[in-house]
């Protein structure tokens, strides 16, 4: 099943189910997190109504999209330690073996979480903004402490993430040691649909899915890689995630960054004399990943900044 969120012409958000290039919608009022929660009966029952009896019928392309979820909460790994390595290379820097021995994350804003067609302003006060090329597993099942071999069954899906990122102030403020935060703070991109494990089960590979991922920047492709290059399984990160916790219906467990996924890492490599340049205003990122669909998203210019009395 593919599920997507759409803005319909009464104003109403609406649940849909895509079919054949057509949206399926259901009433106002249910949400695709309100078909989660079970072992999938609530989104099964679900897709025969928008099958047999859907409020209604609209072409998904052109359609006004919002993220496919609202995640109640937004872990974001880094399971590719290859785009570490990409990027610490230039600096002759070795990789700190902790990085093999847990799966490193950190807490994204929910709040900044926006569609995979909208508009993103550049964050305030950042000259290096960026674009990450990741994949999203939404929690279709609430867990605790899960083991490794049962955590993967709490995935219901995937979807397209993109971690805006403003490196300059995420580089300066990493010597704090408390993580990002202003750095990956403006938006975070979920979309343009929700695609369900079954529908993926062709391309399972023994830790991911060998699925095609490419980002482009105003048509050039800038970064090119595998699903199925992460070094932790889907289980291992969602097991850790609910250690000493819950993971809850609609919780996006993130990738983190597929090798070359990043302008970083072409600034890591390149040296900033010979790098292609930072996101600018005007500029059009789109990420596709084979069967999630694309995003497409325009920079805007970043609103002003209210300068704290230090200066910043």
């Amino acid at each position: 099943m593919r599920w997507v969120t759409y803005r319909s012409t009464d104003g109403t958000e609406r649940a849909g189910l895509v079919i054949d290039g057509r949206i399926h919608g259901l009433a106002p009022g249910t949400s695709v997190i309100d078909l989660l929660g079970d072992d999938g009966q609530r989104m099964a029952e679900a897709a025969s109504r928008a099958t047999d009896d859907p409020g209604e019928v609209i072409d998904l392309a052109g359609a006004n999209l919002s993220a496919p979820v609202q995640p109640p909460q937004l872990r974001d790994f880094l399971t590719f330690l290859d785009h570490l390595r990409n990027v610490q290379a230039a600096a002759q820097i070795a990789l700190d073996p902790a990085w093999e021995e847990i799966p490193a994350f950190y807490f994204a804003n929910v709040a900044a979480v926006i569609g995979p067609y909208d508009d993103v302003p550049i964050s305030p006060g950042s000259e290096w903004f960026d674009y990450e090329l990741e994949v999203a597993a939404i929690i279709g099942k609430e867990g605790s402490d899960l083991h490794p071999e049962e955590a993967d069954d709490h995935i219901v899906g995937f979807t397209i993430f993109n971690d805006w990122s403003a490196r300059d102030l995420q580089r300066y403020e990493m010597k704090l040691s408390l993580g990002p935060s202003k750095g990956k703070d403006s938006a975070n991109t979920l979309g343009p649909m929700l695609v369900t494990k079954d529908e993926l089960e062709p391309y399972r590979r023994e830790n991911s899915y060998h699925l095609e991922m490419k980002g482009f920047v105003n048509d050039e492709l800038m970064s090119h890689g595998w699903m199925d290059q992460m070094d932790w399984s889907w289980g291992e990160i969602v097991s850790y995630a609910s250690r000493g916790t819950r993971v809850l219906p609609g919780d996006a467990i993130c990738s983190g960054t597929v090798p070359t996924g990043c302008l970083f890492e072409h600034f890591a490599a390149k040296g900033p004399d010979d790098f292609g340049g930072w996101l600018k205003p005007g500029d059009v990122v789109r990420l596709e990943v084979q069967e999630l669909g694309a995003t497409r998203q325009e920079v805007l210019p970043a609103p002003p900044v209210h300068r704290l009395r230090t200066g910043f």
